[in-house]
């Protein structure tokens, strides 16, 4: 009786989905919650989402066919630094980054107004 040598697994079809970096279900429920709050008040339209190598981008539109008011990035080479999660506005500008992603949307909230 002779024994067969083990079969290779072949892996994925695509090696570079392995190094990809994504949003967690709970990071996009944060983020999917303000977007839905924004469109609902007529101020954002349209997102989309890249899964990079090095980062996940959440962008987000007024119109389809603009360049994004802002970025929503989470680059995890940055988490023990500055803080992976960061929103950069249309002009490149960073205009929050920290550790806590529900602190770093924060800056993407309506201020409050007062009514007379």
């Amino acid at each position: 009786m002779s024994v067969l040598p083990p079969i290779p697994f072949p892996g994925p079809a695509n090696p570079a989905a392995l190094s990809q970096v994504a949003f967690h279900r709970t990071e996009l429920s944060l983020i999917l919650g303000l977007y839905g709050r924004r469109v609902a008040a007529g101020e954002w339209r349209d997102y989309g989402i890249a899964h990079l190598r090095d980062a996940a981008v959440f962008s987000i539109f007024r119109r389809t066919a603009e360049t994004p008011l802002y970025r929503i990035e989470k680059r995890p080479a940055l988490r023990l630094r500055q803080g992976q999660y960061a929103v950069i506005g249309a002009e490149g500008q960073v205009l929050r980054r920290g550790h806590d992603l529900g602190q770093v949307l924060r800056v993407l909230e309506p201020k409050p107004r007062v009514v007379d």
